[in-house]
């Protein structure tokens, strides 16, 4: 294997082992210093030129491992179709071997770069997860908050205001009451007068 090939290899090894880590089950100030410690060379404009070029190598060799794919492919129909001879099986068997090596560059450079554009979603989704945690903590707090200073300081207030709501509901029944006697008493006077 070329030498560009093995990078492309321990780039692979790395991406992965960054996505073990991004997938592991930590507690979230674990995973919060973990995202802040790995993300700090990724602001750094140098770095962040420096893996774009790396990037763009490993797709132009990804299209050029296609190519070869392509091409010996091609090249080993064209010589099975030729007369079988002991020469030819020797030939054949070397585009073969060749064959192997080109889908295996293609295999390699197509996982890295697929592996890359997973990596940074996930990353951005762990990031937001962390972030929505955090806020729905913070919501929680102050809900917590606010119930407490309510039952604390506001506490004279609200039982003056549910006396005033049971006074105002005795009224109320008071006035259902007399709303129901005197309906009986007109129903009493209008079968009287209809009787007469």
């Amino acid at each position: 294997m070329a030498l560009y090939y093995n990078l492309v290899f321990g780039l692979l090894v790395i991406e992965m082992i960054f996505f073990g880590i991004l997938s592991l089950p930590y507690p979230r100030s674990v995973r919060r210093t973990i995202l802040q410690t790995v993300s700090a060379p990724f602001r750094n404009e140098q770095f962040q030129i420096a893996l774009k070029c790396i990037l763009g190598f490993v797709g132009v060799l990804f299209i050029d491992s296609v190519n070869r794919v392509y091409a010996v492919t091609s090249e080993l129909h064209s010589s099975t179709q030729a007369h079988p001879g002991s020469s030819i099986m020797n030939d054949r068997s070397e585009i073969q071997a060749r064959r192997f090596y080109a889908q295996r560059n293609m295999y390699l450079c197509g996982f890295t770069l697929f592996l890359t554009l997973i990596l940074t979603r996930t990353y951005n989704l762990v990031v937001e997860l962390i972030a929505t945690k955090d806020k729905v903590d913070e919501l929680k707090h102050e809900e917590t908050a606010n119930v407490s200073a309510v039952n604390d300081g506001d506490s004279e207030e609200i039982l003056k205001l549910r006396a005033q709501l049971a006074e105002k509901d005795e009224t109320l029944e008071l006035l259902k009451s007399q709303a129901s006697s005197l309906n009986k008493d007109y129903d009493e006077v209008s079968e009287l007068k209809i009787r007469k």
